[in-house]
């Protein structure tokens, strides 16, 4: 079994409310959610205003398949205009 995931900051530029924030993550989590069945969450920084921290997690059996996945949800993520990669940690075991 080969598990993997990866945690991204982001930068919520226009937000100007929490509300704001979690509007633009929760899209963000139900598009990730969707297009590459995986589990998804905030992990971090859930009271800043412009700062979010997301976590997401893969199970396969295929070390190539776990690295593409999150590869690809990392350009995801990195192609919305709403939020801006800070950093991102990426960890296959």
């Amino acid at each position: 079994m080969v598990v993997g995931t990866i945690e991204i900051g982001l930068f919520v530029r226009e937000s100007r409310s929490l509300k704001d924030k979690r509007r633009v993550i929760r899209s963000l989590k139900d598009r990730i959610a969707s297009r590459f069945n995986v589990s998804v969450a905030e992990v971090g920084d859930s009271d800043s205003r412009q700062r979010a921290e997301l976590g997401v997690a893969v199970v396969s059996n295929d070390r190539r398949f776990v690295n593409e996945v999150l590869s690809k949800v990392l350009a995801l993520v990195e192609s919305d205009p709403r939020a801006e990669v800070t950093h991102q940690r990426m960890e296959i075991i």
